[in-house]
């Protein structure tokens, strides 16, 4: 049953991220979570992560802003590597607080509207371009503050998720090494429950994006804030209790 609620979430998360360009790591972290300790999920969800954004990236390149993908990719960068540390250092109980917490604020930013209305421009740009970074390396949680900073560029719906899947990209590029200084052996161990994840994400990014297209919106969004608040409540009591 574990290794079918993996498939079907990491398909999910896919097609959300396919939309989005975002939502790999907010879906399947909590559920890699019941089976192994946070810090060890985080580090494996990096891996079908990665792979699922490689696989975006590549049908959507053409859309990526340089301009921005520069001006706020490298604080992202810097933000993840700094994250990716922080990570190592800290402990499965309070890095489930932050991942928890990055859920809950997700979640009830959209059912209040709050994320529609959160845009950052000029230096918070760069501050939330590290910010994202930061809790992508820490925690793999990125999307939501990376992509109300993007809305303020006056990119296109496309080139928005393009651009934010490049980024994420590049943060998966400098926070991996610096997971497998800690967490290869458990990694090895997991191969099974990371290769489920990995083929649900690319059958999610290649399949789900046109099936999520045909549910409404408010239905679709409102059902995934949603999801997001309830994980990170559970986390967050997990976290209290451990």
């Amino acid at each position: 049953m574990s290794d079918v609620v993996v498939t079907l979430v990491a398909v999910l998360a896919g097609g959300i991220a396919a939309l989005s360009g975002f939502g790999i790591g907010s879906l399947l972290t909590p559920v890699f979570a019941l089976q192994l300790n946070t810090k060890l999920a985080v580090a494996a969800v990096s891996i079908p992560h990665l792979i699922g954004t490689a696989v975006r990236f590549a049908a959507m390149k053409q859309n990526v802003s340089r301009s921005v993908f520069l001006r706020f990719g490298v604080p992202s960068a810097i933000g993840g590597l700094a994250g990716a540390f922080l990570h190592n250092a800290l402990g499965s109980p309070a890095l489930e607080a932050v991942f928890g917490g990055l859920l809950l604020f997700a979640g009830m930013s959209e059912l209040t509207g709050l994320s529609r209305r959160l845009h950052f421009a000029g230096k918070a740009s760069w501050f939330a371009g590290a910010a994202s970074g930061m809790f992508g390396g820490l925690v793999g949680n990125q999307g939501g503050i990376r992509s109300a900073a993007l809305l303020r560029h006056g990119l296109s719906r496309e080139e928005i998720v393009a651009t934010a899947t490049a980024i994420a990209l590049l943060v998966d590029g400098v926070r991996m090494p610096v997971y497998a200084l800690g967490a290869l052996p458990g990694i090895r161990d997991n191969l099974r429950i990371i290769g489920l994840a990995v083929f649900g994400v690319v059958v999610g990014t290649l399949v789900g994006s046109p099936l999520l297209r045909r549910v409404p919106e408010q239905w679709f969004r409102r059902s995934i804030s949603l999801l997001l608040t309830a994980l990170g409540v559970y986390m967050l009591i997990h976290a209290a209790s451990s």
